[in-house]
C-alpha cells in the first residue's frame, strides 16, 4: 500500500446528509464560514475568561492588578450575536447554552474577600466549561458541514471550480 497520508483519511467516503439538503452550495460554504468565525470568537472568549481567572486569583492573593483596563472586552455586541444566526441555518438541539458573560464580567474581585473571590472563580470556571461545551458543539457542526461539502464535491468534482475566482473577460481585438 502506498504511503499516502490522505489515502485513509476517512474510513468511508462522506455521504450527503438530509440535514443540509435545504442549503445551496454557496449557503453551505457560508454556513461553514459562519461556524468558523463563531469558533474563533468562542476561543477568544475562553482565553479572556482564563485571563480573568488569573486576575481574580491574583487579587485574592494580594497581588496588585487592575481590571478596569479589561472592562470593555465583553461588550454586549460581541456576545451571542451569531449564535442565533447559526441555529436558524441548521437548527439542532446539540448547542448548549452560553453563559451570561456580560453579567459575569461586571463583577470585580475584592482584596480580602476570599469567599466572594472563590465564588467568582467558581462562576468563571463554570462559564469556561460552558464555552468549551459550546465550542465542541461548533466543532461537531463544522465537521458535519465539511463532510457535506466533501460529499457534494465527490458527486460533482466541477463544483470545486466554482470557488475559484474567475478572470474578467478581455474585450477581443475584433470588437475594438
Amino acid at each position: 500500500m502506498p504511503n499516502r497520508p490522505t489515502a485513509n483519511r476517512f474510513e468511508a467516503a462522506p455521504e450527503r446528509s438530509a440535514e443540509f439538503a435545504h442549503l445551496s452550495l454557496d449557503g453551505l460554504r457560508n454556513y461553514r464560514a459562519a461556524l468558523s468565525t463563531e469558533e474563533n470568537r468562542v476561543s477568544y472568549w475562553r482565553r479572556i475568561l482564563q485571563a480573568r481567572l488569573d486576575v481574580v486569583r491574583a487579587v485574592d492573593t494580594g497581588a496588585s492588578t487592575a481590571t478596569e483596563d479589561l472592562s470593555g472586552v465583553f461588550a454586549e455586541s460581541r456576545i451571542g450575536g451569531t449564535r442565533t444566526a447559526l441555529l436558524t441555518i441548521v437548527p439542532v438541539d446539540d448547542m448548549p447554552p452560553l453563559p451570561d458573560l456580560v453579567q459575569l464580567w461586571g463583577r470585580e474581585p475584592r482584596t480580602g474577600d476570599s469567599a466572594g473571590n472563590a465564588t467568582l472563580v467558581h462562576e468563571l470556571m463554570s462559564a469556561e466549561t460552558q464555552l468549551s461545551a459550546y465550542r465542541s458543539a461548533l466543532h461537531r457542526r463544522l465537521a458535519a458541514a465539511t463532510s457535506e461539502l466533501i460529499a457534494r464535491y465527490r458527486e460533482d468534482p466541477d463544483l470545486c471550480l466554482s470557488v475559484l475566482p474567475s478572470k474578467p473577460r478581455r474585450a477581443s481585438a475584433a470588437s475594438s
